[in-house]
């Protein structure tokens, strides 16, 4: 399979001469062309050309629910099917009776695994920038489990408040009762449920890619470009991001379903290429998906939990507020909020804080500005995004127009 797509790249590569209105083209002129557009589309951006970026963003959103509506009136039986079957679980769900404990306990666990995945998925997908969720919520709260079962001796946290507030249960557990295994188990769920959001937000790589090999179309995309330039030149790569990549997509189009799972396993930038690599060679879908989820949602999310609860295990954070102090000069202005911090959190999983007015350390008031910073960035990144794609359908209505005077 690999074989035969290398050949119908040698042979698509080799035609050095495109047609357009009946004339023969030379490629530099048409890349030339091509990167103008490119150029163009993306100085439209809220920042530059705000009412323009607006007025393109609604409009490839109304594009994009007459094409999604479209599709589901195609799937109308499988749509009708959803129907009746949310309708008997909506019924379920408000008809009193002695299932309705498993109805709750159901419905909290499904509403906190599509929470993890879908926090996953902002993480990889992104529409051209990814929300780092990672950083943002699974890291703090994977820490937050941590320090809280070293100082509870234990994780039975009551539910509720738990997950939402984390507090010591009224039983106290035996000193130095809790494990690495422990903290592992108990964040199991959550961490697995992230990672195989990851997963899916891995997708549209592969079927972008694959889509354009079997049309013979070439999307004009910065990162399937960037792959099919790296295939013309791959035997005149010299930087080391050009050896990278070409390392990254001989892995996995000659190893492939190991291949795949050795570059999902480890935390690496470079995975999209990997997925464009699979979509481009035709790799079978459940190959390519069952490895890069078992990679991210088992491997690497194992490996990403142990780094985290490691690094706030009791003792660690007491040498690394100790070395903090030990800093000439700032080192006791710098200590001083990071214990404020510690003793309030200690405070708060006692019940202590209770009823008594807390004042808002400047690490929490921080952290919280940066998370609000970065999910606006994503935003306003989706926004730029969608408005660049409906430039594009413009830049294709007049070629198209062109072509057919």
């Amino acid at each position: 399979m690999a074989e035969n797509g290398t050949d119908c790249d040698q042979r698509r590569l080799g035609m050095n001469k495109e047609q357009h209105n009946g004339n023969f083209t030379e490629p530099s002129s048409s890349n030339g062309q091509k990167q103008k557009e490119r150029e163009v589309r993306q100085s439209i951006v809220l920042w530059r050309k705000p009412v323009i970026t607006m007025q393109y963003f609604f409009l490839e959103t109304l594009i994009n629910l007459k094409e999604w509506t479209i599709k589901l009136w195609h799937r109308r039986r499988i749509m009708a099917s959803l129907l009746v079957l949310l309708a008997v679980l909506t019924s379920a769900y408000y008809i009193e009776g002695a299932h309705q404990q498993y109805v709750r306990y159901t419905e909290k666990k499904f509403l906190w695994c599509a929470y993890w995945v879908g926090l996953g998925i902002l993480s990889s997908v992104g529409l051209g920038t990814g929300l780092h969720t990672f950083l943002l919520y699974l890291g703090p709260h994977i820490a937050s489990v941590t320090l809280a079962a070293y100082e509870c001796n234990s994780v039975d946290f009551p539910e509720p408040p738990y997950p939402d507030q984390i507090i010591c249960p009224d039983e106290e557990g035996v000193e130095g009762s809790i494990s690495l295994w422990t903290i592992i188990s108990k964040v199991r769920l959550e961490a697995c449920m992230w990672g195989a959001g990851t997963a899916i937000g891995e997708l549209p790589p592969y079927f972008m890619a694959r889509a354009a090999r079997l049309s013979g179309a070439e999307p004009d995309d910065e990162e399937y470009q960037e792959f099919e330039e790296m295939l013309e030149h791959a035997q005149a790569a010299q930087d080391f991001a050009s050896r990278a990549k070409l390392a990254v997509q001989n892995l996995v189009q000659k190893v492939g379903f190991f291949g795949i799972l050795a570059c999902a396993s480890i935390p690496n930038p470079l995975f999209d290429l990997a997925g464009i690599t699979c979509g481009h060679f035709l790799v079978p879908f459940w190959t390519f998906f069952g490895a890069t989820l078992i990679g991210k949602a088992i491997i690497k999310m194992h490996i990403q939990k142990l780094f985290v609860i490691i690094t706030f295990s009791k003792h660690i954070v007491e040498q690394m507020v100790s070395l903090i102090g030990a800093v000439p000069g700032v080192g006791p202005s710098l200590q001083k909020p990071f214990q404020e911090y510690l003793e309030a959190q200690r405070m708060k999983l006692r019940h202590k804080a209770d009823g008594a007015p807390q004042g808002e350390n400047w690490l929490s008031w921080t952290f919280e500005k940066l998370v609000i910073v970065m999910v606006c960035y994503f935003i306003l990144s989706i926004i730029n995004s969608m408005a660049q794609s409906y430039a594009k359908r413009l830049q294709q209505q007049m070629h198209s127009e062109e072509k057919t005077k």
